[in-house]
């Protein structure tokens, strides 16, 4: 595979787990100092990670909020938690208990944070 086809495969990919909206956002958000990033992440995360077939898109999401609270990046945490509860099915549930077990690898500080940034991307979505 080319990175042409690599790019359009994770295009595809970005828009189904993320959606329409946030992909064009992004895209109109594009500068001559960013688009080589966003063409790299495209190719590269949603062409060749997210795409992979031994996961599938439910456990993935559920891997990328995991990781998200570990980290402690909140704004992509938000983003996920939006994209999984309008693109992926998950519930206010399925957020919960991702952040249950977080709290006992990441410790409760992390996961009462993630809470708190939890309810505000739900209200966002009006969930």
């Amino acid at each position: 595979m080319d990175d042409k086809e690599r790019y359009d495969r994770g295009m595809s990919k970005r828009r189904k787990v993320l959606g329409n909206a946030w992909v064009d956002k992004a895209n109109a958000n594009k500068t001559a100092f960013n688009a080589e990033f966003q063409e790299f992440i495209t190719r590269y995360a949603w062409g060749e990670v997210w795409t992979r077939a031994h996961f599938d898109e439910r456990t993935r999401r559920l891997m990328v909020l995991a990781t998200m609270i570990a980290l402690g990046k909140w704004d992509e945490f938000r983003m996920h938690i939006r994209a999984a509860m309008t693109e992926g099915g998950f519930s206010a549930d399925d957020i919960k208990e991702v952040i249950i077990q977080q709290a006992i690898y990441c410790g409760v500080p992390a996961a009462n944070h993630a809470f708190k940034e939890a309810t505000a991307a739900l209200a966002e979505v009006g969930k």
